[in-house]
């Protein structure tokens, strides 16, 4: 599958690259990052680069880096994932590097991806998981029109401890409905 460049009226969300593994390697390693979204595995800088180098032909997912208009540089990333054509369904999800969080690029990214999911795939459905702790994504993703489904319980760690998943939903006809005619 041909990977997607999709235009915002801020942001350019485009194909991760092998020159991205600099920025991606930043965002894997920042502490605060890991920790918001529930990342356990530890990766070495060769992973990095390897992943950076394939994942553009990957199928069934499609990763695409968040970038300025008028700037390639690689901000973030937005990623559909387990896309099911038979169901109609995939799952989200978005890491901002530590110096781009709160700026409304994420908000930008996941409408723009919603819309390829929804208009461009077809889908009926996209899920995701946000950590009991991220109050501030949890937030983002109700305003934008995702609903709670369910909770898993001490589903990650939290340091020491542990925090619960929440399950979150959108369906085609809620995603349309929010849209502005």
């Amino acid at each position: 599958m041909e990977k997607p460049t999709l235009q915002g009226e801020m942001i350019v969300l485009r194909p991760i690259r092998a020159d991205d593994a600099d920025a991606v390697w930043e965002s894997v390693s920042d502490p605060d990052g890991r920790r918001l979204t529930g990342t356990t595995a530890v990766f070495t800088r060769p992973e990095i680069d390897a992943w950076c180098e394939a994942i553009s032909s990957a199928e069934g997912r499609i990763d695409l880096a968040v970038t300025v208009n008028g700037s390639d540089e690689y901000l973030g990333e937005i990623v559909l994932n387990d896309i099911d054509d038979v169901v109609g369904s995939a799952n989200l999800r978005l890491a901002m590097r530590p110096g781009y969080r709160g700026r409304g690029y994420g908000t930008e990214a996941i409408q723009l991806m919603l819309g390829l999911a929804f208009d461009g795939l077809g889908l009926h459905r996209v899920e995701l998981d946000v950590l009991s702790i991220n109050a501030r994504a949890k937030s983002l993703y109700e305003n934008l029109g995702f609903r709670i489904e369910g909770r898993k319980r001490d589903a990650y760690r939290d340091g020491e401890g542990w925090c619960d998943g929440i399950l979150m939903g959108l369906l085609e006809d809620e995603f349309r409905a929010s849209q502005i005619p």
